[in-house]
């Protein structure tokens, strides 16, 4: 077998996350009851009123619980990204990140709608809590759309069974309290309904990056 065209989704798990989670609860849970203060008031992706998102700049807010998570979050992309291209630490520490980020409070009945997020290389998904509904339903989860939509051109019994991820499907996660998703910046995905009695908080960010040192491609190298 020779491995081909996969698109790479990465999990990692915030340890002893509990006491983190719940300061995150709080903070997020006031800032959404104020309203425009927070709220991102330029939405382009589909999204219902059961689902608030705030600004981009949620990495530069003040408090500690936020940079802790940051630093979490940072920390889990930049292993990515030297496991997958094979750089040493000294080659991580020229990669100069650029950075956004958000979070999503979400309702029963809240939703997002399929998307991806351009002029950024990774992005991530961290869950603060996901409580209050069906643990076997498709409730909240994030789901990633299969790239590859000619695989459906023709499906019989010889095709319908193959192992991931050399199937059709898309791929649907539940995610945990503490859990971050890493993925391509270009996957589509989106959120399904919320159908819980709770609430639902993940924080998202997005990521780009320039090498330090690196000259213009126009720019004489001697």
């Amino acid at each position: 077998m020779i491995p081909a065209f996969a698109a790479p989704l990465i999990s990692a798990q915030m340890q002893d996350c509990e006491a983190l989670n719940r300061e995150l609860r709080e903070l997020f849970v006031a800032r959404a009851a104020e309203g425009e203060k927070y709220r991102n008031t330029t939405p382009f992706v589909d999204r219902n009123e059961a689902l608030f998102e705030s600004n981009f700049r949620l990495f530069d807010w003040p408090h500690d619980c936020i940079r802790k998570l940051r630093d979490f979050c940072m920390g889990a992309l930049y292993r990515t990204i030297g496991e997958l291209n094979g750089y040493d630490q000294a080659f991580l520490a020229r990669l100069q990140v650029a950075h956004e980020a958000w979070y999503h409070l979400t309702r029963r009945g809240g939703f997002f709608g399929a998307h991806n997020h351009p002029l950024h290389s990774w992005s991530g998904v961290y869950c603060v809590c996901h409580d209050g509904d069906d643990p076997e339903s498709d409730s909240g989860k994030l789901t990633f759309i299969n790239p590859f939509a000619t695989n459906t051109m023709y499906i019989d019994m010889a095709t319908a069974k193959m192992k991931p991820p050399f199937g059709g499907g898309h791929r649907k996660i539940r995610l945990q309290a503490g859990q971050l998703i890493i993925f391509p910046s270009w996957l589509l995905h989106e959120v399904m309904p919320y159908d819980g009695d709770d609430i639902r908080i993940t924080v998202a960010f997005n990521a780009r990056f320039k090498l330090a040192g690196a000259k213009p491609a126009d720019e004489p190298l001697g």
